[in-house]
């Protein structure tokens, strides 16, 4: 069984992001970069299933500037056997992702697609979605458990009510959660020997996809201040500044 994973370059979870001076956009400059959390569990739950004999190659893919090259090469060293860059300027939109991705599952036939269920830059929670229609199979999102059985895939996912489980024909596109599981750390020689690991690049022209932009980015800037909270004495005081100050009671 042939597993492709998604991955994503993005600003790293620990970093807190400021937009540019002008407010055109997120300001990267200097910023560290990494791969997406949800594609890193992702690439994990591949690489779980290749140990248990279930999954024999796992092809990461990333859409995404040079610099994802550096992304591709933390999941070869978490455990992928080769990766393929599509090449792109400027940022894309969850749909051009979604139509990149399609073009090379046209042409590697994967048995399953893994990717993260969000992005934790956009949180747009699309592309895994899109990706399933354009190529017309079964999808499940937000995973928490999934099992391969024979030619189906067995998903347990969280709803508001508690658990679903859905039992998709492969090939299939499943998203990853949370609770999915907990990526490893890359060992310093599977770093060593990531580098000797094959990374292909392609462009979006090259699988003629149309990469252009639908939506137009305004401007960013940062969420207004909340004023402090205070402690009130009792009850009364509270009420009275409910109904005197927030005027949210009468």
């Amino acid at each position: 069984m042939k597993v492709l994973v998604a991955v994503k370059r993005v600003v790293d979870y620990n970093v807190k992001v400021r937009p540019k001076a002008d407010g055109t956009d997120v300001d990267l400059a200097n910023v560290k970069m990494s791969i997406n959390p949800f594609c890193e569990i992702a690439v994990e739950e591949a690489v779980r299933l290749k140990e248990k004999g279930e999954a024999t190659e796992i092809v990461a893919v990333s859409v995404g500037p040079q610099q994802s090259q550096e992304q591709l090469r933390t999941a070869l060293a978490l455990g992928a056997d080769r990766a393929i860059l599509v090449s792109t300027e400027g940022t894309l939109e969850p749909l051009a992702i979604a139509k990149c991705l399609k073009a090379v599952c046209d042409s590697e036939s994967p048995d399953l697609v893994l990717m993260g269920k969000q992005a934790i830059d956009g949180d747009n929670n699309q592309t895994g979605q899109m990706l399933a229609a354009l190529l017309g199979v079964g999808q499940a999102t937000f995973a928490s458990e999934i099992a391969i059985d024979g030619d189906n895939v067995s998903v347990t996912r969280e709803v508001d009510g508690g658990l679903q489980t859905l039992s998709l024909a492969l090939p299939a596109v499943v998203t990853a959660d949370l609770r999915l599981n907990e990526p490893r750390y890359a060992s310093l020689p599977n770093i060593m020997k990531a580098k000797k690991k094959p990374l292909d690049t392609t462009t979006p022209a090259d699988l003629g996809v149309d990469a252009s932009s639908r939506v137009t980015l305004m401007g960013v800037e940062l969420p207004a201040e909340r004023q402090a909270g205070i402690k009130v004495e009792d009850v009364a005081q509270l009420v009275d500044k409910l109904r005197n100050e927030a005027k949210v009671i009468s």
